[in-house]
């Protein structure tokens, strides 16, 4: 596998068709792992990024403490047949004078709980779409508002690269495979079970005709949400929610309608 860390050589590195990417922030877990995989089935080449995008943090929340092992991520991308793995700077995305913003209009979940979160994904993944030059990038359900965020974007602004979206990984408790995971105490992963549980509570009511927002609420067992809220997202429509668990913020969803894709 080949570390590349600037845009340039990124751009001039020949890679042959289809070229796949899977965009992340390290911290490699199963979840990233299974993107990898079917990037590597469908695709003749594989890129994938590491960087812990300043711009989609805000000021209280944990980027000096996000996790990071390049050294690890780097043998995990190794073993499951990774081409190039991408690991530029901050300085290297984001030069001096850097001013320009991919801002896409949302209300709602993630858009409303983190004011500027998702202008900083919208920014980054295009200027990875550009750099790479990708034919298809890959990302997992948990992150199902950036991709509906981006295919947006890619639709709005012309960009020639195809979305997948694929099933969340959770491990055998249901809590689904997050990097913020490692966190979290025993006890705190314990209460952290509520969400995915509150969330099939909400998908079940919805099926029997109930609401499943306040099935979802009222199933939390004491967690205080940011949001619990059904979201449209490209073919479907999700119920997703956003609690913290001690100093842990989680995301999760579960599709109600459609297929995400």
């Amino acid at each position: 596998m080949r570390t590349v860390r600037t845009a340039t050589e990124m751009q001039q590195v020949a890679l042959s068709h289809k070229v796949g990417l899977v965009p992340t922030m390290g911290a490699f877990h199963e979840g990233h792992l299974s993107l990898m995989r079917a990037a590597r089935a469908e695709c003749a080449s594989v890129v994938v990024s590491l960087f812990v995008n300043p711009t989609q943090f805000a000021a209280n929340e944990d980027l000096e403490l996000y996790p990071r092992d390049e050294e690890r991520d780097a043998r995990l991308a190794t073993e499951v047949g990774v081409d190039v793995l991408f690991v530029p700077s901050a300085e290297e995305l984001y030069p001096e004078g850097f001013a320009t913003w991919v801002d896409v209009e949302e209300a709602g979940g993630e858009a409303a709980a983190r004011p500027g979160h998702l202008r900083g994904v919208a920014t980054v993944c295009v200027k990875l779409f550009n750099i790479v030059r990708p034919d298809v990038a890959f990302f997992g359900q948990k992150d199902a508002q950036q991709a509906a965020v981006l295919r947006r974007v890619v639709r709005d602004l012309n960009v020639d690269v195809e979305l997948r979206v694929l099933p969340t990984v959770r491990d055998a408790d249901g809590l689904a495979l997050s990097s913020r995971n490692v966190y979290l105490s025993t006890a705190e992963r314990a209460e952290a079970l509520a969400l995915p549980r509150a969330l099939e509570t909400g998908r079940s009511a919805h099926v029997q005709g109930s609401d499943p927002i306040a099935a979802a609420r009222a199933a939390l067992n004491g967690l205080e949400p940011d949001y619990v809220e059904v979201i449209d997202v490209g073919d479907a429509r999700v119920l997703a929610a956003a609690a913290r668990v001690g100093s842990t913020r989680l995301i999760d969803n579960v599709v109600l309608e459609g297929e995400l894709r």
